[in-house]
């Protein structure tokens, strides 16, 4: 059995936080989220802004866009990812530290 200590844990929680959030929803990586999704904003009935986000094609290329309009869908496949890295790919470790404090710096500026 594959064990863990609770900080290399409580690292990869934050990593995959980051790193789903990165893939779902910052700019950086709309590119990849271009070819399978199309997103509007719109006024709602109380005057704020919306993003409507509709999938395009069909079969793979909508599949693929469902994965990405889903936070928990692809949170599954970064955390699969990240923990995989992390048992064979030890040498990457810093750069999951990174997207940790990334992730916490993240979590904290969204409750302030």
């Amino acid at each position: 059995m594959l064990a863990i200590e609770w900080l290399d844990f409580f690292i990869l929680i934050l990593a995959t936080f980051r790193l789903t959030h990165l893939i779902v929803f910052d700019d950086i990586t709309s590119f990849i989220r271009k070819p399978f999704l199309t997103s509007t904003i719109q006024e709602n009935a109380s005057g704020q802004l919306e993003e409507i986000i509709e999938i395009k094609g069909s079969g793979l290329r909508h599949f693929i866009g469902s994965l990405l309009s889903c936070y928990w869908c692809v949170g599954f496949w970064c955390s699969l990812i990240t923990v995989l890295i992390y048992y064979y790919f030890p040498a990457v470790f810093p750069i999951i530290v990174v997207f940790a404090v990334a992730g916490a710096a993240a979590f904290i500026e969204s409750k302030t």
